[in-house]
C-alpha cells in the first residue's frame, strides 16, 4: 500500500494537465514510474469509455527476414495468459457488453476495448496481464500462422489493387522498411516461428514502450489510480532498443512500374511522391500538404476533379491523399481512373498537365477558405466519437508527436497560407521524387 501511495504522489507531481480551448480536447497526460505514458481524454456525455494500449512497435520495426511478425503477434495476444484461456479475453469483453479488437501499422500496434465506463478496471486488469503473461504453444503458432496466411490470401493475393499497391510501395522505398507490407511477404510469413513471436514480444511489449489512452466518461484521478495499480507494477524493459531504422537514399530519378492482372476490370494511374511527415514542434509543412491534397483531389470541387472529370472528361475519378502521421518520410499520392476509351497514357498526360497548371496558377483562396471551414467542422464532429479521439492521440504519440502537437494541429491547419501550400507543392511534386504506376488487365491496351 505504501508503494502505491508513494507512486500516486509521484504521478500527481508529474501530471501535466493540458488546457482545452476552442475545439481542443480536455486532456490530462502523465507518466508512470516505469515509463508508461498515460493520456486521459474526458467526455462525460455518455457513460462509455475506450481503453487503448499502443505499442511503439510496428512492421517497420521488425527484424529483416521476419516480415509480418508484428501483425502475427497481434493475433497471438488473444491466446492464453497466466490468468486467461485462449479466446477468453474477447469473450469477457463481449459478456460485459463491449467490443474489442487490435490493429497493426508500420509504426505501432494497438489494442482496444470499448465498454461501459464502470468496466474500465476490468479492461486494465486483463490488458496489463497480457502485456507480460502471454503463454504461447507450438500449436498456437501453427494455427495462427495459417490464419494470417489465409488473411493475406483474402486481402492481398485475391485483390489486384492490393498486389499493385504492394509492388508500388516496394518501388517507392528501396531501403526503408515502409517498403515491406505490414502483413508481411508470404514466403517470410510461412517461416514465422514461436521464437520469432516471443522475441518481438519480449523486446517491445513493455510499459516504457507503451502508451495508454483512455477516452470517454472517466475521471483522470481514477485513471491514475487504476493505471498505477495494474500497469505501474510491471517493470520497464531496460534493454529496449533505440528506434533506429535504415533511411531512404536521396531519390534522383523518376520510377515507373506496370502491374498487369487479368482480373482488373478498371485500369488506373497512380502517382506517389516521397514527402515529409509531421514533425513535433514543426507541423506547418505537413499541414500545408494536407491542404494541398484537399485542393488537388479532395472532392467534387477539387482541381483534378474539375479539370479531368468535368472539363476534359478524361477521368471518372481522381483523388489526392496525404497522411503525415508517420515516424519517417511518407508519401503524397494521386490517383486517376480514366474514362471509357481513354488510355492510361492519355490519363497520365492529363494529370501532368493539370499539375503543371496548378503549380503555375497557384491556390484559389476562396477554395482554400472553404476547405479550412470543412476541416474545422470535421474536427469538431470528431469529438463526438471516443474512438476517433483516442486514435488521433495514439497515432500521433507513437510516431514522435506530443499531446501539445495534437492540440496545436487544428490551429496550425487554419494558419497555413496559400504561399506555404504552393511552396510545398513545388518542393514535393518533383518528377525525380515520384513513382508512377499503371494497373491494367493483361488484355488491355495501355498506350496509343
Amino acid at each position: 500500500m505504501r508503494r502505491v501511495l508513494s507512486g500516486l504522489a509521484a504521478i500527481a507531481v508529474a501530471a501535466v494537465p493540458v488546457s482545452a480551448s476552442g475545439i481542443d480536447d480536455a486532456v490530462t497526460s502523465f507518466d508512470l514510474d516505469n515509463g508508461m505514458q498515460v493520456v486521459v481524454i474526458e467526455d462525460h456525455r455518455a457513460p462509455a469509455v475506450q481503453h487503448m494500449v499502443w505499442y511503439r512497435a510496428g512492421s517497420a520495426d521488425e527484424p529483416v527476414g521476419s516480415s509480418g511478425v508484428a501483425h502475427f503477434l497481434e493475433h497471438l495476444l488473444f491466446k492464453a495468459t497466466d490468468k486467461l484461456k485462449a479466446g477468453e479475453f474477447s469473450a469477457i469483453v463481449a459478456a460485459n457488453g463491449g467490443q474489442d479488437n487490435a490493429f497493426t501499422s508500420y509504426d505501432y500496434t494497438a489494442y482496444f476495448q470499448r465498454v461501459a465506463a464502470d468496466r474500465l478496471e476490468l479492461m486494465m486488469r486483463m490488458e496489463s496481464d497480457r502485456m507480460v503473461n502471454l503463454r504461447l504453444t507450438p500449436e498456437n503458432i501453427d494455427t495462427e500462422r495459417d490464419v494470417i496466411l489465409e488473411e493475406r490470401n483474402m486481402r492481398v493475393e485475391n485483390n489486384p489493387r492490393a498486389l499493385f499497391n504492394e509492388q508500388a510501395n516496394a518501388v517507392q522505398y528501396y531501403n526503408h522498411r515502409y517498403g515491406v507490407p505490414i502483413i508481411g511477404w508470404k514466403h517470410e510469413m510461412e517461416t514465422l516461428s514461436l521464437e520469432d513471436a516471443l522475441e518481438f514480444y519480449r523486446t517491445y511489449y513493455a510499459p516504457n514502450n507503451a502508451i495508454l489512452v483512455v477516452s470517454g466518461d472517466v475521471d483522470p484521478t481514477q485513471v491514475r489510480q487504476l493505471a498505477q495499480e495494474y500497469y505501474g507494477a510491471i517493470p520497464a524493459n531496460p534493454d529496449l532498443p533505440e528506434r533506429l531504422r535504415t533511411q531512404e537514399p536521396p531519390q534522383s530519378a523518376a520510377r515507373r512500374m506496370t502491374y498487369r492482372d487479368a482480373r482488373v476490370a478498371q485500369p488506373y494511374v497512380s502517382r506517389s511522391y516521397l514527402a515529409p511527415e509531421r514533425d513535433s514542434g514543426a507541423q506547418e509543412e505537413a499541414a500545408a500538404l494536407v491542404l494541398l491534397a484537399q485542393i488537388l483531389g479532395g472532392g467534387t470541387t477539387s482541381h483534378l476533379t474539375e479539370r479531368l472529370q468535368f472539363q476534359e472528361q478524361v477521368a471518372v475519378y481522381s483523388a489526392a491523399f496525404y497522411n503525415g502521421t508517420s515516424l519517417d518520410d511518407t508519401t503524397f499520392d494521386l490517383l486517376v481512373v480514366p474514362s471509357d476509351g481513354v488510355s492510361l497514357t492519355e490519363a497520365e498526360a492529363a494529370l501532368d498537365t493539370a499539375l503543371a497548371e496548378f503549380l503555375r496558377d497557384g491556390v484559389d483562396t476562396d477554395h482554400l477558405d472553404r476547405i479550412k471551414m470543412q476541416l474545422r467542422a470535421s474536427e469538431i464532429y470528431a469529438r463526438d466519437n471516443v474512438d476517433r479521439v483516442a486514435n488521433r492521440y495514439g497515432r500521433a504519440l507513437t510516431t514522435g508527436l506530443t499531446v501539445a502537437d495534437v492540440q496545436a494541429w487544428p490551429h496550425v491547419l487554419q494558419a497555413v497560407t496559400p504561399e506555404q501550400i504552393l511552396a510545398v507543392a513545388h518542393q514535393v511534386l518533383q518528377p525525380e521524387n515520384s513513382v508512377t504506376g499503371w494497373l491494367t488487365g493483361k488484355d488491355k491496351v495501355t498506350t496509343q
